[in-house]
């Protein structure tokens, strides 16, 4: 496979840290997840399937959200508003929300404005809501973005009456980042009577046996090998790996094989042994999460599932 020009560089600028005598390459970073259709497929394919589903927390993420329904219809009261999708997926996480507020308000208008870093997400979600036509679908050209623009987004939903944002992220995506500098973004492009939906998991004490669940999926696998793939690397010269440490679950590969990597005018020496984390998830414990949510937000609300093991705030400015 062709080497990636954004994966090699994120390799050469984050370099190396040595751990004892093991060298580990740290390029977690979910931009680097869905670069391709393929790999967008692969995150899609494991976010579908039941002992994923259920290692994460979406059930439980998902009743959360509907028995906090009532709740966000009080907060917009008779305005009509944008829901705004950060990491949208195929959009389906949010249209079990917006298929709950419709039920309990049936004359509830909004629109629908999925943001993703992933076209492909993108397209998919928009095909999720085209199916179920349960409200209008913002397309624009910021649909395809980071969350860093979000400041420059969301002024230009506030359109055609539609003066209010909803934001939510949904299925864990707020450990796959810096916490305050994430939440900062979000705060950044809210303005008065906006609304902000989190859904997470928090550290119940169960990591360990979350990771190990991982480190066998095959489908984790097949979502992440992309990665070492367009680096250029083979399937044989490496091996998955999922550890919780340092409050985060790693999804990682560990090199079976010397090998020298060049690609343009650089180069890259693996040496057996060394291991390329690709992917980190934070459990953040609850009474931390609160911390970090009060620093931004001027009014928040949490609700924690039965099994304390997913959280879910409703935060307002």
């Amino acid at each position: 496979m062709q080497v990636n020009d954004l994966i090699f560089k994120e390799l050469l600028k984050r370099g190396y840290s040595l751990e004892g005598n093991t060298r580990v390459w740290n390029i977690a970073d979910s931009k680097l997840w869905y670069l391709t259709p393929e790999q967008a497929k692969g995150y899609l394919s494991l976010d579908s399937e039941p002992n994923y589903r259920n290692a994460t927390g979406q059930p439980q993420g998902q009743d959360l959200l509907k028995e906090s329904a009532q709740e966000i219809l009080e907060l917009v009261g008779d305005a009509v508003f944008n829901i705004v999708d950060l990491g949208c997926g195929d959009g389906k996480k949010a249209a079990s929300l917006i298929i709950e507020l419709k039920k309990q308000r049936p004359t509830l208008k909004l629109r629908y404005c999925p943001v993703d870093i992933s076209g492909y997400m993108v397209s998919a979600a928009i095909e999720t809501f085209s199916k179920l036509k349960i409200g209008e679908i913002v397309e624009f050209k910021y649909n395809i973005s980071d969350f860093e623009n979000l400041e420059n987004i969301t002024p230009l939903l506030r359109k055609e009456g539609f003066k209010r944002n909803v934001i939510l992220l949904l299925g864990n995506t707020l450990g796959n980042f810096e916490v305050n500098e994430l939440l900062y973004e979000i705060r950044t492009g809210m303005t008065d009577g906006d609304v902000f939906i989190v859904d997470t998991a928090i550290d119940d004490h169960k990591q360990e046996a979350r990771a190990e669940s991982y480190r066998l999926n095959k489908q984790a696998n097949e979502w992440m090998i992309h990665i070492p793939l367009q680096l250029g690397l083979t399937r044989k010269e490496v091996e998955f790996g999922a550890r919780f440490r340092n409050q985060r679950i790693e999804i990682y590969y560990s090199i079976l094989v010397d090998k020298n990597i060049k690609f343009q005018d650089k180069s890259v020496r693996f040496t057996k042994g060394d291991q390329i984390i690709v992917a980190v998830g934070y459990k953040h414990d609850l009474s931390d999460l609160l911390t970090y949510l009060n620093m931004h937000f001027d009014a928040v609300t949490v609700k924690v599932s039965h099994d304390k093991s997913k959280v879910l705030a409703i935060c307002t400015r």
